[in-house]
This record gives structure tokens, C-alpha cells and sequence, in this order.
């Protein structure tokens, strides 16, 4: 009997379409980039806020199946970091969506995403082995990136990123190699609970890590907004959400989908062999039923092979009595007639007693 199973190549797409598709893309928003700087660099924000709304609706939807909280956790806190990464690419300089925004306050909304992603990425590993709750987490998270968008927004305490004609301030550049080393620590946390997640997704995680310090690195020397380094830095962060929606598709869809096909399978098979079984049953039971070829001498009887057996194998092969011998009075008479008045008396005298 045979079942289909999930294949263990992504989901939807097969890995080798899946590099062309995204080396097409880095290419093509590369070209972009060379032509319009704030178009490139809003299509490929937008692309990280599509992602991260995404890394937030697997990892919810799929919060019943995840049985590992390590990914719940990025989920929720992706929300809220595609959240700020949105309000950073609508404040960028050039929109021109929000009046009275300087270069700075974008970049310092891109630091306060940047220490809320690494930071989760090392909380996060703290809940491989414990259960986190969504709701708390949820609002943990609200809490947070309101007190972080008032200070930067309303308040102005936040550190100064960017000067118009300096470029980069200290603080920026010692944040993104401060991101890093939290990186660093959130990739050792994740090695040390390796033994709980799929080789896989161990493997995508830790990419995610690399590629979003690459592209902390790449934004600590840029000077202009739309500078080569810049451009790098942000190809190199979409990759990384990437990267954490593929370990959520794995363990949220593919990893389930595949249990789930494996017990359907199973239970296929045994439900056939318990019809089969049922069958053979019936199959004897109406043998039973029916009428039985006898002989009238010896008193074998005749199975559906045309064999001959003694009553006593015939019963014993077709049905689950136990036979056991003993003798009835006629029998004893005709065989032991001296013996069978005082073997009766006694038996009648042994029947009373029980009755008794």
C-alpha cells in the first residue's frame, strides 16, 4: 500500500529556483539602486517589512505546532522590528512623508530596530526549552518599541546617528559592532541548545545571524545615505529575515505536514491490515456456518482445499475454542463396563456434594 509524503525541499519552491530567483532579484536591485538610490532602498525595506509581517503570521498561526518557543519568540519580536524598519524607511531622507526629518532620526530608528532584532535573537535561546507567553511577550514588545519611538520621535533623548556633512556619529558606529557582539553571544546560546532544533533550521538561524552582522559591519563606515556600503548593508538584511522565514516554514508548515502525512500513512496501514483481518474472520465464519462435509464413518471433515482433517484439528484451526478430552457415560459403559458403575456412583456422589 503506498502514501505520499511531503518532500523535504522547501516549501513551494525548489531550492536551486529559489537561489536564481533571489540572485535575480539582488541583481536587479542593484541596477535599481545605480538609478534611483531612495526607490532601491525603499522596495528592498518594504521587502524586509513583507517579510517580517510574515516571520510574525507563521509563527502565531502556527504557535500550536511549534513546539520549540525559540522561534514563537522571533515571531512576535519581528512584528515589532519590521514595525520600526517601516516608520525608518517612510522617515528616510528623500520621502518625505514625515515633515521636519533630518538623516538622523531614520538612522536612529534603524539602530533601535537593529538592537531589538539582535537582542531577541538572544533572548530567544533562553526559551529553547521553556514555554513563552505570546500575550506577555506581545505586549513586552509594545511597551518597548513605544518608549523607544518617543524618545527618538517626541522626546529627542536618543543618541544622535547621523550628522548632516560628518556623516556617522560614534555612538552609531559603536552600536552596529555592539550589535555584532550580541550576535556573536546569541550564535554561541544557539549552539549550546543545537540538540533541540532541526540540523536545518540550526543551520538557517545561524545563517540569519551572520548576514545581518555583515550587514551591521557594511553600515559602520558608509558617509552618505545612499553610499555603496549602505546599499550592501541592506541586501545583506533582507537576506537575513529571509533566512528567519525559512527556519519558520520549516518548523511551522513543513515539519508538521510531514508528521502529519507519516501518521496519516500509518494509519492507513494498519486500517488495511485490520480489514484484511476482518475478512479472513468473516471468511471463517461463514465456513462455520455453512455446511460442513463430514465423514459419515470417521467423522473427518472436508476443508476448502479438499483436505480431511479430525474434528478436533478442524475446530482448533478455524475457531479459538480449546478442546479438551474426556469420556460420557455411554462411552465408559461400552469400553470399561467393569469400572463404570463405581467411576458413575462417584462422579454422582461428587456432583451432589458441589451442589451442596
Amino acid at each position: 500500500m503506498t502514501s505520499s509524503t511531503p518532500s523535504s525541499a522547501p516549501l513551494f519552491i525548489l531550492p536551486r529556483l529559489r537561489v536564481a530567483t533571489g540572485a535575480l532579484m539582488a541583481g536587479a536591485l542593484c541596477a535599481i539602486s545605480f538609478y534611483n538610490y531612495l526607490l532601491f532602498h525603499t522596495l528592498v525595506e518594504m521587502f524586509s517589512v513583507v517579510v517580517a509581517a510574515m516571520i510574525f503570521v507563521l509563527a502565531w498561526t502556527g504557535r500550536a505546532y511549534i513546539a520549540n518557543h525559540y522561534l514563537l519568540f522571533l515571531g512576535i519580536a519581528y512584528l515589532f522590528v519590521g514595525f520600526i524598519d517601516l516608520l525608518h524607511t517612510l522617515a528616510y531622507k528623500g520621502m518625505g512623508v514625515f515633515p521636519n526629518i533630518t538623516a538622523n532620526e531614520p538612522t536612529q530608528l534603524w539602530i533601535l530596530a537593529r538592537y531589538m532584532e539582535s537582542l531577541s535573537l538572544l533572548a530567544a535561546s533562553f526559551y529553547a526549552r521553556r514555554r513563552a507567553s505570546a500575550g506577555f511577550l506581545a505586549a513586552g514588545y509594545a511597551l518597548i518599541t513605544f518608549a523607544g519611538l518617543i524618545a527618538i520621535l517626541r522626546w529627542n533623548i536618543f543618541p544622535d546617528c547621523f550628522v548632516e556633512g560628518q556623516g556617522l556619529t560614534g555612538f552609531k558606529i559603536v552600536s552596529e559592532y555592539v550589535v555584532c557582539g550580541i550576535l556573536l553571544v546569541a550564535g554561541v546560546r544557539l549552539f549550546l541548545v543545537r540538540h533541540i532544533f532541526d540540523a536545518k533550521v540550526c543551520a538557517l538561524l545561524w545563517a540569519a545571524m551572520t548576514t545581518t552582522m555583515i550587514a551591521e559591519l557594511a553600515f559602520t563606515f558608509y558617509v552618505s545615505v545612499y553610499g555603496l556600503s549602505n546599499m550592501i548593508g541592506h541586501l545583506f538584511k533582507l537576506l537575513s529575515f529571509l533566512f528567519i522565514f525559512e527556519a519558520l516554514v520549516r518548523t511551522g508548515i513543513q515539519e508538521p505536514l510531514a508528521v502529519l502525512f507519516h501518521q496519516l500513512k500509518q494509519s492507513q496501514e494498519e486500517l488495511f491490515q485490520e480489514k484484511e483481518k476482518l475478512k479472513a474472520a468473516l471468511k471463517e465464519i461463514k465456513t462455520l456456518q455453512g455446511l460442513l462435509p463430514i465423514c459419515s464413518y470417521c467423522k473427518k471433515i472436508r476443508d476448502n482445499q479438499g483436505d480431511w482433517h479430525s474434528l478436533e484439528v478442524y475446530l482448533r484451526s478455524h475457531t479459538n475454542a480449546m478442546l479438551s478430552h474426556g469420556i460420557c457415560p455411554d462411552c465408559l459403559r461400552k469400553h470399561y463396563p467393569d469400572m463404570a458403575d463405581q467411576i458413575l456412583k462417584t462422579d454422582t456422589s461428587q456432583k451432589s456434594q458441589t451442589e451442596k
